[in-house]
Parts: structure tokens; sequence; C-alpha cells
């Protein structure tokens, strides 16, 4: 099974419509046709009821989409952060802070620094000095 044919099968669930998910995938029909044939005699089921112009996902094909979307999300995933910097900067930044009208410039960093980073999150605890101390402790 390879993930470019269940890139292919899904886009054929998503357009119920076998020319259409071969245009949007600039193939022609009878290459996409052939393409999820060979995916179900490899998996040994029908993944399709074609009814018509229109094609709905069996049992099976439900099931392989949601399989399929795990599996190309995390090809998608995987592709991007290999294609990233060595460091990559991620995590969880705790903030334990007095409530100050500083909060508004903080706000602003964290958000910043979000859209830069977007695998780093922050937990922030805002209270009065001798909460934080505790809360901190």
């Amino acid at each position: 099974m390879e993930l470019r044919v269940l890139r292919y099968f899904l886009a054929i669930a998503r357009e119920e419509n076998m020319t259409k998910a071969a245009s949007v995938l600039h193939l022609t029909q009878p290459t996409l046709s052939r393409q999820i044939h060979q995916l179900e005699q490899e998996l040994g089921t029908t993944l399709f009821i074609r009814n018509g112009h229109h094609i709905f996902l069996t049992a099976s094909g439900m099931r392989l989409k949601q399989r399929a979307q795990d599996l190309v999300e995390l090809a998608d995933r995987t592709e991007a952060e290999m294609k990233q910097k060595d460091e990559i900067i991620a995590g969880e930044i705790s903030l334990g802070i007095g409530e100050t009208v500083n909060m508004v410039f903080l706000s602003r960093v964290m958000r910043s620094l979000q859209a830069r980073y977007p695998d780093v999150v922050f937990s922030v605890y805002t209270a009065i000095a001798d909460d934080v101390i505790c809360r901190l402790d």
C-alpha cells in the first residue's frame, strides 16, 4: 500500500466522484480507477459503492478513510519536521506572574512566539504574589 495511492483514495472519498477526483489530482480517470482497483485487490475488499456519477464509501472504505487520514497526516508532519532545521523549538513554558499592566505586553510576546514556534505551549497562572509563590512551590 503506497502513500500516493492513499492520497488518491482520500481525494475520491472527498469528491465522491472519480472524474472530479482525477481532475483535482491531475490524473486521467482511467489511471485513477486502475490505482483504486489495485488497492481494492491488495486489501481484498471493496472500498466504494459506485452509483452512476457518485461514489460512496463502503464500511471497509470508511475504516480505511480514517486510517489513511492518520497516515497521510503523520507522513506530512514527518516530512515538514525533516525539512526544518535540526533545532526544533517545542515544549511547554509555564509562567507564574502577578497581575500587572505588563500582561498586555506579555500576551503580545507570547502570541508572537507561538506564531513563530507553533509547537511551544504556554501555561500561565496569574494571581497575587503570595499565591503565585505558593503555586510555584
